[in-house]
This record gives C-alpha cells, sequence and structure tokens, in this order.
C-alpha cells in the first residue's frame, strides 16, 4: 500500500517502504532531481523542500510520515525559474559552484512567506544551510533582491 502526497501540485501515489526518506523518493521515484543529497543526516541543508509551506530537510523525512501532505520542491518553486528569488541568485551571480542552492532557495522561499522583511540577522538565523563555496553574503543579498522585487523592501525602509 502506497502513500499518497501533492508534489509541485500533482497528486502522487508512491509505492515504496514507509522508511524511506522523501529525498529518495522525490530523485528515484518521481524523477525530481533538482532537490540534492548532501550530507544525509540534516545538517547540510542541500535537500530542503517544503512541506505544507514549511521548510524541511528531505533527506530525513520518511515517506510514511507524509501521507496527504503538500511538498514543493525546486522544480515547483516556479515552473519557468522565474520566483523573484531565483531572479535575484541570477541577477547577483549568487552561487558558485551551485549544488547547495537549490535547498538555500527553498529554505529562503519559506523564510520570505513568513517574513517578508527580514533583517541580516533574521536570514543568517534562518538560513542553516551550509555552502561549501561561502557565498553567504551573497545569499543574503539576494534575499533582500527577493523582498525588494516582491514589494516588502527592507526593515525600516518603506516598501
Amino acid at each position: 500500500m502506497g502513500v499518497t502526497l501533492s508534489v509541485n501540485g500533482v497528486r502522487q501515489q508512491v509505492d515504496a517502504d514507509p522508511t524511506t526518506p522523501l529525498l529518495w523518493v522525490l530523485r528515484d521515484h518521481l524523477g525530481l532531481t533538482g532537490t540534492k543529497y548532501g550530507c544525509g543526516v540534516a545538517q547540510c541543508g542541500a535537500c530542503t523542500v517544503h512541506v505544507d509551506g514549511a521548510a524541511v530537510r528531505s533527506c530525513q523525512a520518511p515517506l510514511g510520515a507524509l501521507e496527504g501532505v503538500s511538498v514543493t520542491t525546486i522544480e515547483g518553486l516556479s515552473p519557468d525559474g522565474g520566483h523573484p528569488l531565483q531572479a535575484a541568485w541570477v541577477e547577483l551571480n549568487v552561487p558558485q559552484c551551485g549544488y547547495c542552492q537549490t535547498g538555500v532557495l527553498m529554505a529562503a522561499a519559506a523564510l520570505l512567506k513568513d517574513n517578508p522583511r527580514p533583517s541580516d540577522a533574521e536570514i543568517d538565523a534562518a538560513i542553516t544551510n551550509i555552502c561549501r563555496c561561502g557565498s553567504y553574503l551573497r545569499i543574503r543579498a539576494g534575499i533582500h533582491r527577493a523582498a525588494d522585487a516582491l514589494g516588502a523592501g527592507r526593515p525600516g525602509r518603506p516598501s
């Protein structure tokens, strides 16, 4: 018996061991390879997706606990790659190698949904993803640029 969940707006029935991490369901069962494997212990954040709107490290989310949830992956963030965060990432050349960036983008999207005007300190507290290239200052700038594009502006500045 499988688990039914919505992935990027499409209802999916997944027949896999209920202990299978969501990361492998997405990649191996559904062919959504934008979500990356990093550490496998929920520390690096490369595997971040949204589960019912919250940023979740998919490498530690067992399929059996996900019945009926809504999952959004990087492929579902914007069908054409035009989400303000994705545009800011391109404009500011945020990624270096880019491997971790899908997870960072998903964490940033969850942050902006909950806090459309994050301060630098709030960004630093919310984006706990590890970037081995060290593009943290550009990540922060990209989040501020996306907040501006979404009409929120920065704290203390009129929108």
